[in-house]
């Protein structure tokens, strides 16, 4: 057989106390019976109240694949050509192997195939390119593109960070002291400096929390920003994945998580979704021994920052990730902290290499944390909400666009037909967005726009219509 590029899910159903052995020989004999390699199979797949099963979870492992585990109710939304109302009955979904197989959005392969405890069925992976970002639309174009894929705030960095990170360019012979920009942090959300960890942005974070916190059974609330899941895979976990869903506006039941969960991360408010939760909706998910990890990237794009739980320390197992790329057009310097009890902190730090944070940026982190900044951002934010109103508002002029989710932060997704050649169109008209099927929950149909000025917005919204039009001949 030539190399097989099709990648494959392979949903799992079996009895409590099934074995490694079984599961494993069952799968290994679908796929030789379809011709399929072992080495196309990118996931296994179950029902939540089955993901903790040890002959699952080990086949899992022995595959050296991640275990996807889906809420019951979401599999049984998933159409199915061999239901059976016995595993309805005792799992709330009418076929676990199938369903748990088709629920990324590909198409089955082999149905349902069963041993003495064990069934399996698989399907094609809709693959989420997790290492696809939104500088990735307007690369190489030189500027020829008005960009709404990347969500750094137009405009920025503003001429007098400019002038602060450049007066530090005579300090680089010394190296980098963060003592002072750690001190400013912690004043600014009233916290102990213990708490406090300075990062070479969110992504080292990310990083830094799956190679050095010994999580067992981490999951990822999706859609949301991928990093998080790529850095825990890249560092050898098997990750769960809590999907949530556009016809609940994308709003988070902390029931959906697994109890047995360990480290949970979601963003607040939520890339690409732009859905804020609530901060006792989040905290509600905390538990003893479990790290709750909450990216508030994009916080300070919401007024007043409500529902923030940087601060917090009342909330235990609390890590909550801050950067001051997206606000302060920083993307290029790298610049973020960590808050987090002083024991999390002290193994994150552990982890660092030594001076993980340029001088410059420790310089710009202190002047993005300073009074002045904070009222500078709240005014940003501000604006923001009002522009975003306007593009919300020109969209609901569109029949073929639904935005899913009440959207709070500096960006906007919206789901259309066709929105892979509607994004080709707006490219060709000089526009470039987000494509969204690279998030884990969403499928082809999604874009993400970024918030910009009315006048921006306005041509956007003209642009879309002649793309539409165009998409509909």
């Amino acid at each position: 057989m030539g190399e097989y590029t099709t990648r494959l899910v392979v949903g799992v159903g079996g009895r409590a106390g099934v074995s490694v052995a079984e599961v494993c020989a069952l799968v290994e004999e679908t796929l030789r019976g379809a011709g399929l390699p072992v080495e196309a199979v990118t996931a296994l797949a179950t029902v939540d109240s089955k993901a903790g099963e040890p002959g699952i979870a080990g086949a899992a492992e022995r595959f050296g694949v991640p275990l996807i585990g889906y809420r019951a109710e979401e599999l049984a939304a998933v159409a199915v050509p061999h239901p059976s109302d016995a595993v309805r009955d005792a799992t709330g979904t009418p076929s676990v192997a199938e369903a748990a197989a088709l629920a990324g959005g590909g198409e089955l392969l082999v149905p349902k195939r069963r041993s003495v405890a064990a069934t399996c069925a698989v399907a094609t992976a809709h693959a989420h390119d997790l290492r696809h970002h939104g500088d990735a639309e307007v690369m190489d174009a030189g500027g020829a593109l008005v960009d709404l894929a990347v969500n750094v705030r137009s405009e920025t960095p503003p001429e007098w960070l400019k002038q602060r990170i450049a007066a530090s360019l005579g300090d680089l012979a010394a190296y980098p002291d963060g003592r002072a920009a750690r001190a400013a942090v912690a004043a600014r959300h009233e916290l102990p400096v213990e708490r406090v960890l300075l990062t070479a942005g969110a992504a080292e974070a990310f990083v830094l929390i799956a190679r050095a916190l010994g999580a067992v059974r981490p999951v990822v609330v999706h859609p949301q920003f991928t990093e998080p899941e790529s850095a825990l895979r890249d560092a050898g976990h098997r990750v769960r994945r809590v999907l949530l869903k556009a016809a609940d506006g994308f709003r988070l039941d902390p029931a959906a998580v697994p109890e047995d969960a360990d480290l949970v991360v979601v963003g607040n408010p939520t890339n690409p979704t732009s859905v804020l939760h609530p901060a006792a909706t989040l905290a509600a998910l905390a538990r003893p021994g479990r790290i709750l990890v909450v990216d508030e990237a994009f916080m300070d794009a919401v007024p007043g920052e409500r529902e923030a739980l940087a601060g917090r320390m009342d909330v235990p197992g609390l890590v909550v990730l801050r950067s001051l790329t997206k606000t302060w057009g920083l993307a290029g310097l790298r610049i973020g902290y960590v808050l987090a009890e002083p024991e999390v902190i002290a193994k994150l730090a552990a982890a660092q290499p030594l001076w993980p944070v340029s001088t410059p940026a420790l310089v710009a982190a202190e002047a993005c944390v300073a009074p002045a900044a904070l009222a500078e951002a709240e005014a940003a934010a501000r604006r923001i909400a009002v522009d975003r109103a306007h593009l919300l508002a020109g969209l609901t002029e569109f029949e073929e666009i639904t935005v899913s989710g009440v959207a709070e932060g500096p960006f906007v997704l919206i789901r259309v037909a066709g929105a892979a050649e509607v994004r080709t169109r707006l490219r060709a008209l000089g526009f470039a967005v987000r494509r969204g099927d690279t998030f884990p929950g969403l499928d082809r149909s999604w874009l993400r726009i970024a918030v910009r000025d009315r006048a921006t917005t306005g041509r956007l919204l003209q642009a879309l219509d002649h793309a539409l039009a165009l998409a509909a001949r």
